[in-house]
């Protein structure tokens, strides 16, 4: 019996209606709509159609939206010039960076000059600290959009045995983070595999899996020897491969061998069509709560004092 999909594009769809009818209450009250704003270094072909849909969805909800592109000259410090002036307009909720970005930037300082109330990719220090404790944050889109995949679908997770091939800080390792807290989804054991893990140990653990996600960028490394039958697959891998069949003259694939797997599945992820929109439908509702400011984090930004109290 074939899977049942896990539609990241219909459940996208219900997300942004949702954030949309949301707006329209908002300006009926008079406010003004919520604000992001996307910077793009240089003309990466894969960088400008993400931030083109970015720019769609935004309009979709209601959201004003800006693009600032800069040439891939641009220095280091004129970048976090920039991303400051944004950090301080009040008429600004949310800002994105889209990466990746030329050799001369540093990722991670351009990650940490995004104030944290306005960093909706979810990646600043500070967000990714109170992520791990399940404190209230905005959390990283790509994983909570998996998480509400899951949410949404009312598939189980306390005391599954989830495995997460991949440690990217984008997704692999959050992802991990979030499956093994409190709440639903939630409470799994988790195991992490990655470029390291021996093959001998990838293809032992891997077939545990009750909940197996996969985000490497390699197509067809899963295959259904490895997958336990019934398990929940989900497939973040997003590759171009070369197709003679198709307009383009590629065809994207996933990590999972998609034909084998969705006969021995019970939910499975299609590419396209799965986790990928679930990012976008995130990044808008990270953006909107930016918006109603609902995170505080002013008190966590003072200098500590000196002084301990011990509460033991």
């Amino acid at each position: 019996m074939a899977a049942t999909l896990l539609d990241g594009k219909a459940v996208s769809q219900q997300i942004k209606e949702e954030i949309r009818d949301e707006v329209t209450r908002l300006s009926t009250a008079g406010q003004r709509p919520p604000h992001l704003v996307v910077l793009l270094v240089g003309d990466n072909p894969a960088s400008v159609i993400y931030v083109r849909n970015k720019m769609r969805a935004c309009e979709m909800v209601g959201f004003s939206s800006t693009m600032k592109r800069f040439p891939e000259a641009i220095t280091e410090a004129e970048l976090l010039r920039k991303v400051n002036d944004f950090n301080r307009d009040p008429d600004v909720d949310g800002i994105i960076v889209q990466m990746p970005l030329p050799d001369h930037i540093t990722p991670q300082k351009v990650t940490q000059a995004i104030h944290p109330s306005k960093d909706v990719d979810g990646f600043h220090p500070l967000n990714v600290g109170l992520m791990t404790l399940n404190f209230p944050c905005l959390m990283p889109a790509t994983p909570s959009g998996i998480l509400e995949l899951l949410r949404r679908y009312q598939i189980p997770t306390k005391g599954k045995h989830c495995v997460v091939v991949g440690r990217s800080r984008i997704v692999g390792r959050p992802t991990s983070i979030m499956m093994s807290r409190g709440g639903q989804p939630g409470e799994a054991t988790v195991s992490l595999c990655h470029k390291y893990t021996p093959p001998e140990d990838l293809a032992r653990i891997v077939p545990q899996a009750d909940i197996l996600i996969v985000a490497v960028g390699k197509p067809g490394l899963i295959t259904a020897d490895m997958v336990k039958p019934g398990a929940v697959v989900i497939d973040v891998g997003t590759t171009r491969v070369p197709a003679d069949d198709t307009k383009s003259g590629y065809r994207i694939k996933g990590d999972v061998d998609f034909a084998e797997v969705k006969d021995k599945a019970s939910f499975i992820t299609p590419v396209p069509g799965g986790v990928g929109p679930m990012t976008i439908a995130l990044l808008l509702r990270n953006t909107l709560d930016a918006y109603k400011q609902r995170f505080d984090f002013s008190h966590l930004l003072q200098t500590p004092s000196n002084s301990y109290e011990d509460e033991s």
